[in-house]
């Protein structure tokens, strides 16, 4: 199946690494992935989306692997990087989904793309760490409650702390992905990470500390602070997908996001957790996510 991988070069400068997978006329399915995560793409999630009619888009966030770094920058920036993307292989129109740090990132697109973005998905997204009536660290495992934490005190803190955690993803193999997540996962999580899913989730976190920490330091560091972008505005469909056996992204961040964006179609799913959602779910959210654009006839590719 086509595949490719570029840079190109931005308005202001910067370069963007961005990935294309599937076939050349499907319609733009733009997929923004966790943190932190290469450029690297789920083998299956690109058969899926084949068989929908779409082609998978996928851009490096400033800082990962070859993108260059954007400090400060805000989730809402985000929008500036997808639309030179779409630009570049010519698409108008697109649809998006995000998991875990990506949710923010395509209801970022939903908010500052209106008419270009047909539809948006947050899967297992995190909610805005200033959301009124969440408690945005109850229910998350140790580990990113101390990461959070470590963002929280500032840019010194939370690279060190990064740094130390990257040592340890470089060369993780799939068979160690689960330890490696320690408390993050749990056991519906740990069961779904075998074989083709195990090797894309090492390989995505090797790929995203492989030329440092930026990319990682500075999602972080954006989710703590004002997103760029009023949740309350969004008038771009948008759907909401949320497990309750989740630990990295607990189910109230869920059900606050279904209850702050207006209109919003809400999946929350019990008996799933982070991980498990991505595999078990993926067609219903691609289906979902086309109903809502409109695009249900889009021809198998």
């Amino acid at each position: 199946m086509p595949r490719e991988q570029k840079l190109i070069e931005l308005p202001d400068g910067r370069d963007l690494h961005m990935l294309t997978a599937g076939p050349e006329d499907g319609f733009p399915l733009v997929i923004h992935e966790g943190t932190p995560v290469g450029l690297d793409v789920f083998p299956q999630t690109v058969r899926t989306a084949r068989a929908r009619g779409l082609k998978v888009v996928m851009i490096a966030r400033p800082g990962y692997e070859a993108s260059t770094p954007r400090p400060a920058r805000k989730v809402g920036d985000v929008t500036d990087d997808v639309a030179a993307a779409l630009d570049e292989i010519g698409a108008d129109t697109f649809v998006t989904y995000g998991v875990s740090g990506g949710g923010p990132h395509a209801l970022a697109c939903a908010a500052k793309l209106p008419g270009r973005c047909l539809a948006a998905a947050s899967v297992a997204g995190v909610a805005p760490y200033q959301a009124e009536g969440l408690d945005f660290l109850a229910g998350m495992g140790p580990e990113n409650v101390t990461e959070f934490g470590a963002a929280l005190k500032g840019i010194t803190p939370l690279t060190d702390y990064l740094n130390r955690e990257a040592a340890q993803l470089g060369n993780l193999t799939p068979d160690a992905v689960a330890a490696a997540l320690g408390g993050l996962v749990s056991g519906v999580d740990k069961a779904a990470l075998t074989g083709e899913y195990a090797a894309h989730v090492a390989k995505g976190l090797g790929d995203a500390v492989r030329n440092g920490i930026a990319g990682w330091r500075d999602d972080d560091l954006a989710f703590t602070m004002n997103w760029g972008f009023d949740l309350a505005k969004i008038e771009t469909p948008v759907a909401v997908w949320q497990g309750d056996q989740d630990r990295m992204v607990p189910y109230a961040h869920g059900e606050w996001l279904a209850s702050a964006i207006p209109g919003a179609r809400v999946h929350l799913k019990p008996g799933e957790g982070h991980l498990s959602l991505q595999v078990t779910a993926l067609g219903d959210v691609l289906d979902d996510l086309l109903d809502l654009a409109g695009k249900t006839g889009l021809t198998p590719k």
